[in-house]
């Protein structure tokens, strides 16, 4: 487990600053430490008083944790005057470790929690990721808060440019149906990630949210774009469960928690994850002229041979997920899984197939190698085998309900829905969330990500055969 310093003020409310700090880092599967920097008198409606803690104090308290404590990441917040941002700046030129800065200027609430935007600079020498929000971003450059998402990303680069760090670029105050955020180098965009607007008040904390949970994952992955996909995500569910919580009567903080709720179930979450997926799937040409009986026979054998590659390597993981299960029940399940594709289903693919196997598209290797990728953890193993489950019951049920007498496809499409099969996904989809149970909140969001990108490799999966010419080996 990897340590995580937050340098920040208290919010009594317990939604933001070193309260929800600590609540992200340990929902991330960090373990957060606090040195705070000032006192307020806070509710869900607004800041009423701030009492800044002495310099000397701030030091002391830096001092006496890096002296007995690891510290992988350090998150700054809010830090109220030039006193403290002074104290926190020369503490930070004796230690070596990556800063994550979100530079607290106004609380949501509008209320004003540092003297002087100015006075940061001399942390933004000293920082890795700068995390600023609209105004913040303006503020720091000395110019008017941007309109739209392209001067957002422009005021980013111009910022990443002339500190040379990283900025995270933040829409979550733009208008619009999505909220955009991208990591930002002085060299431009590295990565960007959108996810859909989610109508609630509840958003106090937010920016404390996700710059710790981007810090906890950073120190877990050694990766920034990986740290900020998997800490959106979780900002993502923290805010659609941050109605659940009702505390307060103003703006109300996300749900820090929501991962581990009782009753909470991450594979509901996962299944709204990829609904666009699942939809483009539905409306694949190769699925709607499978389905009606119209689709070309040489497009289904080249997708039955690429599938016929595909299962040889698939029957390979399902048995190492056989081999890393720590319980017998799991073993013999994927292990079955593995018998019955060597056994059952490639018997039936060389029966359609009159000629050799076609060679291995690069959509088709792609997806082994994605598989391949996850052998090292289990969890994350099963989680990128359970779309080759869940998602084929889901079109299967549709495709066997259009068959019908002399239907050219009719034995394939049969093969798609049974009784057996949904058994099958049931257990896979359990074990899986048994899985992400013991998991700590990093290695559920791998989980996460691993099942998102089997999904996507799905659907390309199914497109290929209207992408592709037909080339089939005379072996």
């Amino acid at each position: 487990m990897k340590n995580i310093l937050s340098i920040a003020g208290s919010d009594p409310s317990g939604g933001a600053g070193i309260q929800a700090d600590l609540k992200s880092i340990a929902a991330n599967g960090g373990y957060g430490m606090a040195v705070i920097t000032a006192l307020t008198a806070q509710n869900t409606h607004g800041v009423s008083g701030v009492q800044a803690i002495g310099g000397e104090f701030v030091t002391a308290q830096l001092q006496t944790v890096a002296a007995d404590v690891r510290i992988d990441v350090v998150k700054i917040g809010m830090l109220a005057n030039q006193e403290i941002i002074n104290a926190v700046a020369d503490w930070l030129d004796t230690l070596s470790v990556p800063v994550v800065l979100d530079p607290v200027m106004v609380a949501t609430s509008g209320d004003a929690l540092l003297e002087d935007a100015a006075g940061l600079h001399p942390l933004l020498q000293r920082a890795t990721v700068i995390t600023p929000n609209i105004a913040e971003l303006g503020a720091l450059l000395g110019a008017a808060p941007a309109q739209d998402w392209d001067a957002v990303l422009e005021q980013a680069e111009r910022l990443a440019a002339e500190h040379q760090v990283l900025v995270l670029a933040k829409g979550g105050h733009l208008s619009g149906l999505q909220c955009p955020d991208a990591l930002v180098a002085a060299s431009g965009v590295l990565a960007q990630f959108s996810s859909p607007r989610i109508a609630t008040e509840n958003t106090h904390g937010t920016g404390c949210t996700l710059s710790s949970a981007l810090a906890t994952h950073f120190a877990a992955t050694g990766d920034w774009v990986q740290a900020l996909a998997a800490a959106k995500g979780y900002l993502e569910r923290a805010i659609g469960g941050a109605d659940e919580l009702q505390v307060g009567t103003g703006h109300g903080p996300v749900n820090h928690f929501i991962d581990f709720f009782p009753g909470a179930d991450p594979m509901a979450a996962w299944w709204e994850d990829i609904a666009v997926l699942r939809a483009g799937i539905d409306e694949l040409q190769f699925i709607t002229e499978l389905a009606d009986g119209s689709l070309e026979r040489e497009k289904f054998d080249y997708y039955l041979a690429q599938d016929a590659l595909y299962l040889q390597r698939y029957a390979q993981v399902l048995a190492q997920a056989s081999a890393l299960a720590d319980e017998l029940d799991s073993q013999r399940f994927w292990a079955k899984g593995a018998g019955e594709i060597l056994e059952g289903e490639l018997q039936l693919h060389r029966s359609h197939l009159g000629q050799g196997l076609a060679n291995p598209s690069a959509t088709t290797l792609n997806y082994v190698n994605h598989l391949s990728s996850c052998t090292g953890s289990y969890p994350e193993l099963i989680a990128a085998i359970l779309p080759c489950y869940w998602l084929y019951q889901d079109i299967g049920k549709r495709l066997a309900a259009a068959n019908h007498a002399g239907h050219p496809y009719g034995d394939w499409l049969k093969t798609y829905a049974s009784v057996e099969f949904d058994e099958s996904t049931a257990q896979a989809i359990e074990l899986v969330r048994d899985a992400w149970k013991r998991a700590d909140g990093a290695q559920r969001e791998r989980m996460r990500q691993a099942f998102i990108r089997s999904s996507q490799h799905e659907l390309a999966f199914f497109a290929q055969a209207h992408e592709h010419s037909v080339e089939f080996s005379t072996a």
